[in-house]
């Protein structure tokens, strides 16, 4: 059978739910299916450590009795009926949720965009374990590299299959192909780690293992021998790709309106007032053709694309399901997410690329710290205190100089985001795409 015939079974499953459901008694409900398969093997020192191979339907009916809501979920073949009258007696039993809802009708997708997002290629077993070896192989081959931690590749497919009571019904499939190794340089106490990897929509799409490799032991040779430097409190700190992305993923979080409505958002007070510099720009876009998280419809079968979420540093809106909107007083905008229940969440984020390029940027900085990687999760969503430990390379005389390991980097989001410096190293192939950045002002932790 197809993957189209697949879908199209499960899709009729649903819709089969959602009948019993009303038959048992709700006033509306939705069914979900998220379909899963993933097949991955991981190396070490040439030969295969492990090989996994999973796929899943996993149901969700979510039941609504007046303002009484329920969710029950069961893997493919369970008793139907007996589902649906077990959701419905957990709901009448459930305290109301006055913003508990389905998606307005009007706003319900009727036609959505092919997004081409999947390749129907299958790596063989064999295949995944030779991509992995010949990372693995070529890190080692680095001058400096001294162990392998481990090497992998994998292939996958996520999918869901998605009908509502009151007219949605859809369904679609996203493909995903990884490679990644991670290696040690050094020997002894002076021993670091570091890693590459890649993953994308389309096979072919994926960076050559040998270069993933080459990659990884570079960055770990790089960083043998690292020095402390001294404490200050007026450091410009260069956020590399890697970890700039995590710094926007703070601003993704800050404007998800569940945080808002929680009150645990350190910009709830903020909406079209100045959060960051003019320059800064983020737009999410579900819409991105073989984007990494791209989809053509929300979670509640709610289809809008590209969304203005910062303009030239004024928030211009938060990321809202239907339910949350109503409790902002607002419309869902189309970013509702199926997990553990109905939540708002991004999808492909994008900065707007400052005007030079990464290595003007570092060298205009003069003396800074250059940072590759973030440890610990100091970062306070309520107040935007942000305190992490840091490596990296100190920046003298514009030009990366020396490694730097065992130091924090502190300040505070709210301040952070209005001395930002953006270069035009844009990288689309995740889902936050973020450029390298440097922030001016931060206090650094060190000797």
């Amino acid at each position: 059978m197809s993957d189209t015939q697949q879908s199209e079974g499960l899709l009729t499953t649903a819709e089969r739910l959602i009948g019993r459901a009303r038959a048992a008694g709700a006033d509306q409900a939705d069914a979900l299916v998220v379909r899963s398969r993933s097949r991955s093997t991981s190396v070490r020192n040439g030969q295969v450590e492990n090989t996994q191979s999973a796929e899943s339907d996993d149901f969700s009916l979510r039941v609504f009795v007046g303002q009484r809501v329920a969710t029950v979920r069961s893997g493919q073949g369970a008793d139907e009926t007996a589902l649906a009258e077990r959701a419905v007696a957990m709901a009448r039993v459930s305290p109301e949720d006055p913003h508990a809802c389905l998606a307005d009708a009007d706003m319900l997708a009727t036609t959505w965009p092919d997004l081409d997002l999947f390749d129907p290629a299958e790596p063989s077993s064999e295949s995944l374990v030779e991509a992995a070896t010949s990372a693995e192989a070529a890190a080692l081959a680095v001058p400096g590299v001294t162990s392998s931690v481990g090497a992998g590749a994998g292939a996958g497919l996520y999918g869901m299959v998605l009908a509502t009571s009151h007219g949605f019904s859809g369904a679609f499939e996203r493909s995903g192909f990884s490679r990644s190794v991670s290696v040690i340089a050094g020997e002894g106490v002076k021993m670091e780690r570091d890693y590459d990897f890649d993953s994308r929509v389309f096979f072919a799409d994926l960076d050559d293992a040998d270069l993933i490799g080459r990659r990884a032991g570079d960055r770990a040779a790089a960083r043998v021998n690292p020095r402390k430097v001294k404490t200050g409190a007026n450091v410009t700190v260069v956020f590399d790709p890697r970890a700039a992305r995590g710094l926007i993923g703070h601003l993704v979080s800050a404007i998800n309106g569940a945080a808002v409505a929680r009150k645990t958002s350190f910009l709830r007070d903020m909406m079209g007032k100045q959060v960051a510099i003019d320059g800064l720009t983020l737009v999410d876009n579900p819409f991105v053709a073989r984007g990494p998280g791209s989809r053509p419809f929300d979670g509640e079968g709610v289809s809008i694309g590209p969304l203005t979420m910062v303009e030239n540093g004024i928030l211009q809106q938060w990321y809202l399901t239907t339910a949350v909107g109503r409790e902002l007083g607002l419309k869902s905008n189309g970013r509702a997410s199926r997990g553990g229940g109905v939540s708002p969440s991004s999808s492909n984020v994008i900065i707007t690329p400052g005007p030079q390029s990464a290595q003007d940027l570092i060298a205009s900085v003069g003396n800074g710290f250059y940072v590759t990687e973030l440890i610990g999760q100091g970062v306070n969503g309520l107040t935007g205190e942000y305190s992490r430990g840091a490596s990296g390379f100190w920046i003298e005389n514009g030009k990366l100089s020396f490694p730097v390991s065992e130091v924090t980097i502190a300040s505070n989001l709210k301040d952070m985001f209005k001395r930002m410096t953006l270069a035009n190293d844009i990288d689309t192939r995740y889902a936050v795409a973020a450029p390298t950045i440097a922030v001016e002002g931060m206090t650094l932790a060190g000797d």
